[in-house]
This record gives structure tokens, sequence and C-alpha cells, in this order.
């Protein structure tokens, strides 16, 4: 990525610059100093460049305090719509408007000075030193000021703004009004929901090692975790960790997966001897979970419209010791045409398929922050749009009696149950089939209309999810 080397690099440079200006003169920096320049860049990244968090954390991978950085960084984006308003409301500067960079830092010290255990001087101290990291030498007294204030205010600044429940939970006002029409009651739960700190769940390779055997092998290795009743295959960390050192991970036993996205293997219940199709399968979790379940299928094939992000599928793939056939694919161009012998799908119809559709994320929120600030209230319709597109290329490619499985991790019902209806009302072949009765479905599971719907945090703890299913059918519907 060229802009990544670029604006990394010369964070570094000043950061290094400014440290041998430092030592020259017999000062230090503070502490966790260059921690919060880093998170104060890559946020600027997210909210004034829209650029996924992700990729703006890519340049620090190899940095020592990597994970300080990132937990910085996802903890400010994470209450960003919060804390902006009230370090805004403390600013009595005029004219020129902050530079980016200085703006982000002041939301990141103000994160660190309400939601760390850090002593609040000390992350005043950190955030002004950061300034100066980040060539802004001559706003370090502003900073000094505004956080100072911030210490001493917060507690009546923060009790006026949070009034309003956009601000309170940090969400965009319009992304608020949509949920509250959507869940009405539920609607405080499922914003909170988003900014709670998500749990590390495993699914285990069940053909490989038990959960008994596992969970003890998980206690010897100083992280004890819990199964789950309602998925047989998963595993939650009481502490996350890193994944290589998550025990079984590099050997493929387990596999990082919220318990959420567990349901989706077993929802479209592959038999032995199927031939099967997972329309959108980067980065390849439900892939794999799969052929974990019914590794004597006749042919599962994986595609994806992204070569790179294919090759995440294929990497899941080999760390698992699967085997399916991958095909770079827009699924929205899929006919009856691809299972032709030379098409990209030769073969017979697929008697089971899978669309994870793109959505707009509103249910793994709490995982990425960043989709509060980068989400527009446009992105739904198109999103909607590309949704109902890959549904018909999927369902062309279907056998007569077959399922297919839709499912997002949206919690908005326009992605969702009515994506579903409109599919149904368009495609005379397509009926719905009824979904597992609540007692087999996670503690909290919302029947709706059509399908069920998962919201992030609720009684299960998962993030949210979508799941409904349809048949194919020779008589129409």
């Amino acid at each position: 990525m060229p802009g990544r080397s670029r604006w990394g690099s010369a964070l570094a440079e000043r950061a290094g610059g400014a440290s041998r200006a430092s030592r020259e003169r017999g000062a230090t920096w503070a502490p966790g100093s260059t921690v919060l320049a880093s998170a104060a860049r890559a946020v600027a990244e997210v909210a004034h460049r829209g650029r996924s968090a992700d990729d703006a954390l890519a340049p620090f991978e190899s940095h020592t305090d990597r994970r300080a950085i990132r937990a910085v960084t996802l903890g400010a984006l994470r209450w960003y719509l919060r804390l902006l308003p009230a370090v805004t409301a403390l600013l009595e500067r005029r004219g020129r408007p902050l530079a980016a960079e200085l703006r982000a830092l002041l939301v990141v010290g103000a994160h660190q000075i309400e939601y760390s255990h850090n002593r609040p001087e000390a992350s005043v101290d950190a955030a002004v030193d950061a300034a100066r990291m980040l060539g802004q030498a001559r706003a370090s007294g502003l900073v000094n000021a505004v956080l100072r204030r911030f210490v001493r205010e917060h507690g009546a600044l923060l009790a006026r703004l949070d009034t309003e429940v956009a601000t309170a939970t940090a969400h965009p006002a319009w992304l608020v009004e949509t949920i509250e029409a959507a869940w009405s009651d539920l609607a405080r739960s499922v914003l909170d929901g988003n900014n709670v700190h998500p749990p590390l769940a495993l699914r285990l390779d069940r053909s490989r090692v038990t959960v008994d055997a596992y969970l003890q092998e998980l206690v010897r290795a100083g992280c004890p975790g819990r199964p789950l009743h309602w998925a047989p295959a998963a595993v939650v960390l009481d502490q996350p960790r890193a994944v290589d050192a998550i025990p079984g991970f590099r050997e493929g036993q387990v596999s990082v997966q919220d318990a959420g996205a567990q349901l989706a293997a077993p929802l479209l219940a592959a038999a032995p001897g199927m031939r099967v199709l997972d329309a959108c399968a980067a980065p390849g979790g439900k892939t794999v979970h799969l052929l974990e379940r019914t590794p004597d299928l006749a042919e599962l094939v994986a595609v994806d419209i992204d070569r790179v992000r294919l090759e995440r599928v294929a990497e899941n793939l080999d760390r698992s010791h699967r085997r399916a056939r991958l095909a770079v694919l827009d699924a929205r161009s899929l006919s009856a045409a691809a299972l032709a012998p030379g098409g990209p799908l030769a073969g017979a119809p697929f008697d089971r398929v899978l669309v994870d559709a793109p959505c707009s994320s509103t249910g793994v929120i709490r995982r990425h922050p960043d989709i509060k600030l980068l989400r527009r209230p446009a992105d739904v319709p198109s999103f909607v749009a590309l949704q109902l597109e890959i549904l018909r290329g999927a369902f062309q490619v279907l056998a007569a009696g077959g399922r297919l499985l839709y499912c997002t991790c949206s919690v908005l019902p326009a992605e969702n149950q009515q994506v579903m209806a409109s599919f149904l009302r368009s495609e005379a072949l397509a009926r719905p089939l009824a979904m597992p009765s609540a007692r087999d479905l996670p503690p909290g599971a919302r029947e709706c209309p059509i399908g069920i719907q998962l919201l992030p945090g609720g009684a299960a703890g998962t993030d949210g999810f979508y799941f409904a299913c349809l048949e194919k059918t020779t008589a129409g519907n």
C-alpha cells in the first residue's frame, strides 16, 4: 500500500528526530507518549481520511508497542463520538481549525483519562509529548490546557453531553435512529453491546480434539476457557490472547470464530456426498467449518470476488489441513452457464449454497469500532442492492430441492428480513424454510418473520448475525 510507508515512516522519523533532540538537552519523553502519538495518527486516518482501522494500524505491525497502539486506537475510536464533542467544548481556539492529528490526539488523550487505569496527570504529560512527536510542538500548550481542563471538568461535561443517546453511546445519530426503529425497547442494549469488549471465541475441530480435552489443555497453558452448551464446537477464553499463543491454533486444531458465526455450518445442513458452494467465502472461517463438520462432501467450491481475500481462505484451509476448490468470481455474475463444462463452476448444480453477504457490519461494531465513523446512511441501500444481486446469482446455481443459507453480520432489518422478503417476491421457485425452535438457538435469539437475528452482546454474548434458509422448489412458492 503506497500510503502506508509514507505516513508510517514519517511518524517514525519525527519521533526519532524529536527523541535525539530530547536526549541532547538531557530530557526524556513521558512514558506512553510514543503510543499516544501513533494512536493519534491512526485515529486521524480513520476519522479524517476514511481508512479502516486495520489499514490505519498496518504501519505499526512491527512496532514493539503494537498491541498498546492497537488497544488505544480502538478504544479512542469506540468512544470518539462521545469524546470529540467534549474536547471541542473545551477549546477556546479561534481561527484556523486544528490539524487532523492534533484533534485526534485530544480524543486519544481524553480516552486515556476517562477509560484507562493510568493516572490522569500521566496521560496529560504523555499527550503533550505526543504533540511534539507529531510535529505540533507549538500546540503542546493547547493540548496541556485542554486535557487538564478535561481532567477537572469531565464528570459534569460528559453528564451534560450524555443526555443525548447518540453521544452517550458514541454512535452516529442516524444509526441510533435506525436501531431504535428496528429494535424498540432493545435498542439501548444493542448500542451498549456495541461498546463492550468482545470475548475471544474459538471453534474446535472436533474430529481432532474434544472440548473436554482442549479445556484441560487451556488450563495447562494458563489461559482457561469455558464451553457453550448451544455451540458444541465453541470455547470462549476467560482472557484474550494473541492467536499464535493459543494452544492448537498453528496446528489447525482450533480457529478464532465468534460463537454466533458458528451457527452457519449447522444451519446449512450439508450431508456427505453433496456439492456445496460458499459464494462469498473470504476469509474462510465458515468454509473450514463446513469441511470440519462434513469432510466427505463430494466437493466444496469457495469463491470470492477479491483475489487477495481468497488467499486468506487458502491460508486458513492449509492451516486446518482441509481442501476446497477456490475460484476468483463475482457471485453476482453466477448463472446456469457457470455450471457448464469449461465454466468456472463446472459440474452439477449445488445441493447447498452459503451466501455470507457483504453488509453494513453493524453487528460487529464491538470488534470494529471504526464502523461507527466510516458507515453512512446511503451505504445501506447500496448493500441491499448488492445483496439481492448476489442472491439472484447464487440461486441460479442451486439444485432443485437444494438449500441456500443467507447470512449477514448486520442488525438492520433492511439488509436481513426485508432482503429475504424482496427476494421471495421476485423469485417464484424460492420458499423460506423453518428455522430451529428457540430452545435450539442461542439464548436471546430473535425469531423474525423470516429467519432469526442475534443481537450484539445480549444473552448469548455473540456478535450480531442474521440467518435465513431458502429452498429451491419445482412448483413455485
